[in-house]
């Protein structure tokens, strides 16, 4: 059976650490449930303190992540295409640890919690790969703290 042909926004999902490990079939499913959004320039995407709905990947354009009262905020990291913040988001609703802002005109795909628990339960191999991927990037993010180098935040 023929491999199924990815769009140019199916192979930026795959060519992601959270999707790499997906099949170009399982891209595609996962592409369905994926949401586009765009941002303009210096708009605010989520603000420290909002409850998290949501992972956000970046597809193009650049991003912002600072935490910090507003005129004294701290730059986190700032984040172009294939990257993704707000990850924790899909595992509860905490409230977000930092501010994501647009430094220019940006595109993200943007994965809901209910789309994936949904995933999940319906389609628990591509739900079992992105965990796993989750999982890793999470543990490597705690590895760097505990190292006593930089990491991103939790979002």
């Amino acid at each position: 059976m023929k491999s199924p042909t990815l769009s140019p926004r199916q192979r930026r999902l795959q060519g992601t650490s959270l999707f790499s490990t997906l099949k170009p079939i399982e891209v595609k499913f996962v592409d369905g449930l994926m949401h586009e959004r765009r941002y303009l320039r210096d708009e605010v995407i989520f603000d420290e303190g909002e409850e998290g709905q949501a992972l956000y990947l970046v597809m193009s354009g650049l991003v912002q992540i600072s935490r910090g009262p507003e005129g004294a905020r701290q730059l986190v990291t700032e984040l172009g295409p294939g990257s993704f913040f707000g990850d924790l988001a899909l595992l509860d609703n905490s409230p977000r640890s930092a501010q994501a802002r647009a430094l220019e005109a940006c595109e993200v795909a943007v994965f809901f919690r209910d789309d994936f628990l949904a995933l999940m339960e319906n389609d628990p191999v591509i739900g079992y790969k992105i965990s796993l991927s989750l999982a890793r990037h999470i543990g490597q993010r705690l590895r760097f703290q505990l190292d006593g180098r930089a990491q991103l935040e939790a979002l």
